[in-house]
């Protein structure tokens, strides 16, 4: 589920989610990045990450201290072999994970005809799974980048996709004009692009799976 190239044609109403939080109970990528290291893995992990924590507890740049956790788990993983992962980890999770008044508002847009797209700080490769279970029109996510083999560098193909960044996402996606319908989120993070809604809805859902 690549990102856009140019601007669609749409059929239907845009409406931009957010992932994290919103459509799910919990933050996809760092659930799935302790899923993949295993208990030992992760802490031993989080203690290498000391130095790159405490410079974030000073300049809460979310951005940097993402960029430090992908070169500190995934550096060197092959992209395909990250892609097939993702896959097990999302069907692995997803009963528990998805809060079901979201999806109940995601089926909804989606009987309206909407073109529904996930907008979300995680990467769009570990997030591609989700959004391909839902359906969804489109996924516009941080990128990963990769070196001639395909392998995770730890660096971002462009900015960490948060805050005005979802808004330039979306307008490269779709043009400066489109006109966004509905949007749902539930950060800071997401302000910017709730702002462009003309029905924004912040911290919209609140329901969690039944527990089995």
């Amino acid at each position: 589920m690549p990102v856009l190239s140019q601007p669609p044609s749409l059929s239907g109403p845009l409406v931009a989610f957010d992932f994290d939080g919103t459509l799910t109970v919990a933050d996809s990528f760092t659930a799935f990045l302790r899923w993949r290291a295993g208990t030992t893995g992760w802490l031993a992990g989080l203690a290498a990450l000391g130095p790159a924590t405490a410079r974030y507890l000073v300049d809460r740049d979310r951005g940097r201290i993402k960029a430090a956790a992908v070169a500190q788990f995934l550096d060197g993983v092959e992209a395909l072999q990250l892609s097939e992962e993702a896959e097990r980890f999302a069907d692995q999770v997803w009963d528990r994970f998805m809060r079901p008044d979201a999806l109940a508002c995601w089926e909804d847009w989606g009987k309206k005809g909407a073109h529904r797209v996930i907008v979300t700080a995680s990467p769009a490769l570990t997030v591609a799974p989700f959004a391909r279970r839902l359906g969804a029109e489109a996924l516009l996510g941080t990128e990963l980048a990769l070196d001639p083999d395909g392998r995770i560098t730890g660096a971002f193909v462009g900015e960490n996709c948060r805050g005005e960044e979802k808004v330039e996402r979306l307008i490269r996606a779709y043009g400066p004009d489109a006109v966004l319908e509905a949007a749902y989120g539930d950060t800071s993070g997401d302000a910017e692009m709730l702002a462009r809604a003309a029905h924004p809805g912040f911290r919209r859902f609140k329901r969690r799976p039944d527990p089995r």
